[in-house]
């Protein structure tokens, strides 16, 4: 079983994402569209992998992935964004996908780092 939080601010970007994790494997999702929104879902149930988009609506990708590893320790994460160059601080060991994104490469990358 593997619960991934998938933080992305368009909805149907978040859905399309759910149906890619899914297909390779991810069982349970976790969305969130804000930096808080994104910290309030994970300390509700601690996602296994965190797939985030970097800037959001409210706050950034990076800034919640920084705080809920604090919280929680290591997570694997996957990063999404049109702009790779402003993935910062995006942890180093992040794996950085940039848009438009294709199904393969959201699968390869979760299959890379899922703890199954």
């Amino acid at each position: 079983m593997c619960h991934v939080l998938i933080i992305e601010d368009e909805t149907l970007i978040a859905l399309d994402l759910q149906d890619m994790l899914a297909s390779a494997g991810a069982t349970t999702f976790s969305f969130a569209e804000t930096e808080n929104e994104a910290l309030d879902a994970a300390r509700a149930r601690r996602p296994d992998v965190i797939m985030s988009d970097v800037i959001l609506r409210e706050g950034t990708g990076p800034r919640a992935v920084e705080v809920i590893q604090e919280e929680m320790g290591p997570l694997p994460v996957i990063f999404i964004t049109a702009t790779p160059e402003s993935c910062s601080p995006c942890e180093p060991s992040a794996v950085i996908l940039g848009k438009p994104i294709t199904n393969a490469a959201v699968r390869a990358a979760f299959k890379a780092v899922a703890p199954y």
